[in-house]
């Protein structure tokens, strides 16, 4: 008994888990992958190399265009769905959380974080395309 109470009483755990501080940087890329994945749900699936080779360094074109082309590729890279939600949504799911948990650690120069969140869910070989495009999110959104 005296452990069913310890468990109603224990304080919830903060971690890697728990949604991310939503700044307006946050918010304004989280807003942009929720658009981006709308927009391509309809569309075909890009090959991630193609699609990194296609992409355009002109910050007007590479804010849209590198959100695109990481929502189009995610899923071939994780080798599953990603659940990302409408714009405007207060909730944030895991696979949002993820994505911005590694453009945080991006902004923080924190790059052993960054290295252990992409290798928890993307395949090797897709590693260093994925990482290149939310380093590229990362500056537009951050100005790194």
């Amino acid at each position: 008994m005296a452990a069913v109470t310890a468990l109603k009483t224990a304080k919830p755990i903060e971690g890697p888990l728990c949604p991310p501080e939503r700044d307006g940087a946050s918010l304004a890329l989280l807003t942009q992958v929720r658009l981006a994945a709308l927009e391509c749900r309809a569309a075909a699936r890009t090959d991630l190399f193609e699609a990194c080779a296609l992409l355009s360094n002109d910050r007007t074109v590479a804010r849209s265009a590198h959100a695109d082309a990481l929502m189009k590729c995610l899923p071939q890279a994780t080798g599953k769905p990603l659940r990302i939600l409408r714009p405007g949504e207060a909730e944030v799911t895991f696979d949002e959380a993820w994505i911005l948990a590694l453009t945080g650690s991006l902004a923080r120069s924190d790059s052993d974080s960054f290295a252990f969140l992409l290798r928890s869910r993307v395949a090797p070989w897709a590693r260093r395309n994925i990482g290149f495009l939310l380093s590229s999110i990362t500056d537009q959104f951050y100005q790194i």
